[in-house]
C-alpha cells in the first residue's frame, strides 16, 4: 500500500499543488512571511500557493532540465510550511501514537514528512500543464476546520479528478492535515500501511522501514 500510494501522489497530488492559477509573474523562491498568510482564507491560500509554484516551473529552465536541488528548495519554500505534518503523523500512525515515545514520535513525523517531501520532487518532475479548477468555496465566521475542493482535469482527455484539502487553522495560518484523492484520504491510506508494519515489527520497525524507503525514494530523485 505505500508503494501505490506514493504513486498516486506522484501523479495526482502534484497535479493539485501545480494549477493553471499562474499570471506569469516569477517569484522569488522564499517562504512568505508569517505575517503575510496568517489573515490569508484557506482556498485564497491554496490558489495563492499554486500560483507561485507553477510560475517558478513554467520560467525556470534548470528545474524543468531536472535539477532536484532547486525542486527541493521550491517545495520546501512555497509548499511545505503550509502542511501539518505533526498531525499527519500522528492521524497516519493512529492508536499507536500514543504507546510511541516522544523519541519515536519525532522520528515518525521527520520520517513522514520526508517520504512525502522525496514524493513531491518525483511528482513536480512529471507535471504536463494539467489544469485544476477549484470548487466554490463557503465557510462560517468562526470555522476553524474546513475541506477546499479542487478539481484536476488532464489533457490526456483521462477522466477529470477530485482532490480536496482538509485544513485547520492554526496561529501561524491554515494548515492541510490531510489530502483526499478521488475519494480516498492520504491519512487513511498510510494508516493501513503503517498499522500493518507496526503489528509485524512494532513502531521501531515502522521508522525503519520509512528510512529504508526514504533512502531509496532519494536515490531515485538524485538520478534524475
Amino acid at each position: 500500500m505505500m508503494k501505490s500510494i506514493s504513486g498516486v501522489l506522484g501523479m495526482l497530488l502534484a497535479a493539485a499543488t501545480l494549477s493553471a492559477w499562474a499570471q506569469g509573474a516569477v517569484p522569488v523562491v522564499q517562504s512568505q512571511p508569517q505575517s503575510q498568510t496568517q489573515d490569508i482564507g484557506p482556498d485564497a491560500l491554496a490558489k495563492k500557493v499554486t500560483d507561485e509554484v507553477i510560475a517558478v516551473l513554467r520560467a525556470d529552465k534548470d528545474i524543468q532540465a531536472g535539477n532536484t536541488k532547486k525542486l527541493l528548495d521550491v517545495i520546501e519554500a512555497k509548499i511545505l510550511p503550509h502542511f501539518n505534518f505533526a498531525r499527519m503523523t500522528r492521524l497516519a500512525v493512529g492508536a499507536a501514537w500514543r504507546q510511541a515515545s516522544p523519541a519515536q514520535q519525532q522520528s515518525l513525523t521527520t520520517e513522514f514528512r520526508t517520504l512525502l517531501v522525496n514524493t513531491y520532487t518525483t511528482a513536480f518532475s512529471q507535471y504536463r500543464d494539467q489544469v485544476i479548477e477549484y470548487r466554490p468555496f463557503k465557510m462560517a465566521p468562526g470555522d476553524t476546520d474546513v475541506v477546499v475542493r479542487s478539481l484536476i482535469k488532464q489533457k490526456t482527455g483521462a477522466d477529470a479528478i477530485d482532490i480536496n484539502y482538509n485544513m485547520e487553522k492554526s496561529d501561524s495560518g491554515w494548515k492541510v492535515y490531510d489530502v483526499v484523492i478521488a475519494g480516498v484520504s492520504l491519512v487513511q491510506n498510510y494508516r493501513s500501511s503503517f498499522a500493518s508494519e507496526i503489528q509485524k515489527s512494532g513502531v521501531d520497525g515502522l521508522i525503519a522501514t520509512l528510512a529504508a524507503k526514504n533512502k531509496s525514494l532519494a536515490q531515485q530523485v538524485s538520478r534524475k
